[in-house]
């Protein structure tokens, strides 16, 4: 079996989750439930035997703060852990910090509907996902997936519309299948790769 592994997990429920906000890049805290969603997270890799060699994460610290709790719950708090803001989630602009109802309210269902589920649209001053992939791809590609050919195994703690932009081409989806793929919290997404990086494996616990 190939030990090319790449492992990635969103992080656990955060309190802006809860409260339907529009979060993007505003840092905010984990509740109880992705505390214990991260936690899991780390329990059920542990359960299968698996290590990392290195871990990577964004700048913001919902993300940070689940990587911790699985490194924690894996006994390996010691293993490199690099942060960068290109595995930021999406930023959402002027929706950041408002609630998703009253951002219907104000803009309309419709155009609401436009800025999330579209692939190139992006809200008043802020990303689409193409914008987003644009800068999580090039990363990906120079930073982390060079690691897991040479045989690394490598785990990555991110956000939902980042980790889209690396499942996108990990999976080879389109711009509308990607759209439609739900990254649940705290689930890690296990990828082992050929050495041509396409995916040999992927199963999700």
């Amino acid at each position: 079996m190939s030990d090319r592994l790449l492992v990635l997990v969103r992080h656990g429920q955060s309190e802006w989750n809860l409260k339907n906000l529009f979060t993007g890049w505003r840092d905010v805290e984990l509740t109880e439930k992705g505390i214990a969603e991260a936690r899991a997270a780390g329990q059920k890799l542990k359960a299968k035997g698996i290590t990392f060699n290195a871990a990577y994460t964004s700048d913001l610290k919902r993300a940070q703060n689940t990587l911790t709790l699985i490194q924690e719950e894996m006994g390996l708090t010691h293993i490199p852990v690099i942060k960068n803001l290109a595995l930021n989630e999406r930023d959402y602009g002027d929706l950041s910090g408002l609630n998703k109802d009253d951002a219907r309210k104000k803009w309309g269902e419709e155009q609401v509907h436009i800025w999330r589920r579209s692939y190139d649209i992006a809200p008043p001053a802020g990303e689409s996902l193409k914008d987003t992939l644009a800068r999580t791809l090039p990363y990906y590609v120079t930073e982390i997936l060079p690691r897991v050919l040479r045989g690394e195994r490598i785990l990555v703690a991110a956000h939902g519309n980042s980790l889209r932009a690396l499942i996108m081409v990990l999976e080879k989806l389109s711009p509308e299948g990607i759209l439609k793929r739900e990254i649940a919290t705290g689930a890690p997404i296990l990828y082992r790769l050929n050495a041509d990086s396409s995916v040999a494996e992927k199963s999700e616990i």
